[in-house]
């Protein structure tokens, strides 16, 4: 550990990396499954089976188990704005107040409220209404993640504000143009259609991990764990999620692109290690180049795909890193503009990769369950199907992680872009061995609380569908349900788990 590292600038932004990057491990799988299981429940109430309200309940506990980690871990990042980063809060809190506070007081309230509601609601409310309250508690994930995101895209590209001439903050002269910032248009379907790629990912290795333990007989003859109807539609709703979002990731993701080559010419360059101006410019498959990247070696490219991806056509101009430090360095005065080119360089490379991997084995899965094979006994899945539902939900968990990655480093250095740079917003009292201490602290307890999660989601996936009675072996019904016919209606008895795991 060298003594560049040694200071609080970096050890401040390692920390924040660190535990921000660890909490959006649950912030996808909280929204692609709060809107996945909402529409499990809704397909229960309007069919009446009980496989979708089984798979209700199983996916619901697992739902609850990862929002919960997510809240904990969420606290967090709070805290940190005001002690490690006290001069950009206090340059930015008049602009990122109004969306921040909605997003406590609006979204995440909504969130918790009706959840709560859902939770203890079973056998006390109206079905419709009771269904009612996860759709709210849904919206509500899908409303914090918009206010956070219009929050961040503040950050890249600063709009509805005005620079208080005596205190030299910003301050917010139209929310309207935050919550309508160009950069938030795209970001936010962008991020949706990558959370319910994580879900869908999830439902559907799930459910093809337990038609492998039926497939092999590993599971008991009768019982939870044999309901093979149910598992398929686990895996064909996860599958279908998973390619049809992957569908509006990759239309949203060229959006995004050419939106910040518009306004972040220097993070477009970044991601493709452009240092000269091209036009036409190829996109770089993979290249070799000198330790510095600044010359290439080898490359593989396709020819004019990153004018495409960049401008909307094929012969657009794309601006180099080197005309782009010039125009900075004139703008902003000396300095060193460019982020670091290796990382943006792979980490949009990954990120492509790796979401589009989780595709090919969502489409794989699906395809080997076209013609409802495991209903008659044949297996669907070989010996290498094991190590692929594995790896099915953490390829699009960890792109969106890495997406993420790319589009925060690839800012730098500005914490603001073109207003404050990542060096101006730590906090003046901050002291290397302060941060050192709670980096410590935060990466002992993330790493426990890891465990945490994984031991009990595991626990709940193991044990399979919970079992379903009728009302009449229940001993009751669900007061005020609108149940047609008179028929027997399957309702679980194992709601006491799921309140626990909340």
């Amino acid at each position: 550990m060298g003594p560049e590292f040694l200071n609080p600038v970096t050890l401040s932004r390692w920390q924040f990396a660190i535990t921000t990057v660890y909490h959006f491990f649950f912030v996808p799988m909280t929204i692609g499954l709060a809107g996945l299981v909402a529409g499990l429940q809704t397909a229960w109430v309007r069919t009446g089976s009980d496989r979708f309200l089984r798979l209700t309940k199983f996916f619901g506990k697992l739902f609850l188990i990862n929002f919960a980690l997510g809240v904990v871990t969420g606290i967090v990042q709070e805290f940190q704005f005001g002690m490690n980063w006290s001069a950009y809060s206090r340059f930015v809190g008049d602009v990122f107040g109004a969306p921040l506070a909605l997003e406590g007081l609006l979204a995440f309230f909504l969130e918790s409220t009706f959840l709560g509601l859902w939770v203890f609601g079973w056998g006390r409310l109206p079905k419709r209404l009771h269904l009612a309250t996860i759709w709210a508690a849904a919206i509500g994930t899908v409303l914090s993640a918009y206010f956070i995101l219009a929050a961040n895209s503040f950050m890249q590209h600063p709009v509805g504000y005005r620079i208080d001439p005596v205190s030299g903050r910003a301050e917010l002269t139209d929310i309207g143009a935050v919550f309508t910032n160009p950069v938030v248009l795209v970001t936010f379907p962008h991020q949706i259609f990558g959370c319910f790629m994580v879900g869908g990912a999830f439902l559907a290795a799930v459910g093809g991990w337990h038609l492998l333990r039926a497939a092999r007989g590993t599971t008991p003859a009768e019982g939870p764990g044999r309901d093979v109807a149910a598992w398929l539609t686990s895996v064909r709703v996860g599958a279908t999620t998973l390619l049809v979002a992957g569908l509006g990731v990759l239309v949203s993701g060229d959006l995004q692109g050419k939106v910040m080559t518009r306004v972040q010419p220097m993070k477009m360059a970044a991601a493709e290690a452009l240092y000269r101006t091209e036009q036409p410019a190829s996109f770089s498959v993979l290249t070799i180049g000198t330790p510095d990247g600044r010359h290439e070696l080898w490359a593989i490219t396709v020819p004019r795909l990153l004018s495409f991806l960049a401008t909307g056509t094929f012969d657009g101009r794309v601006s180099g890193i080197n005309d782009l430090q010039a125009q900075y360095a004139a703008a902003y005065g000396p300095g060193e503009y460019a982020p670091y080119i290796p990382l943006t360089y792979w980490t949009f490379r990954w990120m492509i990769a790796l979401g589009v991997a989780g595709m090919a084995v969502g489409a794989l899965l699906l395809w080997s369950v076209r013609r409802s094979r495991a209903a008659t006994g044949r297996p669907i899945v070989s010996r290498w199907w094991r190590p692929l539902l594995v790896a099915l939900p953490l390829l699009p968990l960890f792109a969106n992680s890495i997406g993420w990655i790319f589009t925060e480093t690839g800012r730098q250095p500005w914490l603001v872009f073109g207003l404050l740079k990542t060096a101006d917003g730590v906090s003046p009292s901050t002291r290397v061995a302060e941060v050192l201490i709670s980096l410590g602290v935060f990466t002992l307890l993330y790493g426990v609380l890891a465990v945490v999660e994984v031991r009990l989601l595991l626990r709940y996936i193991r044990a399979g569908l919970p079992a379903a009675v009728t009302d009449e072996q229940a001993g009751g019904g669900n007061a005020g349900d609108d149940a047609a016919g008179g028929a027997s209606r399957a309702v679980d008895v194992t709601d006491r788990p799921l309140e626990f795991a909340y």
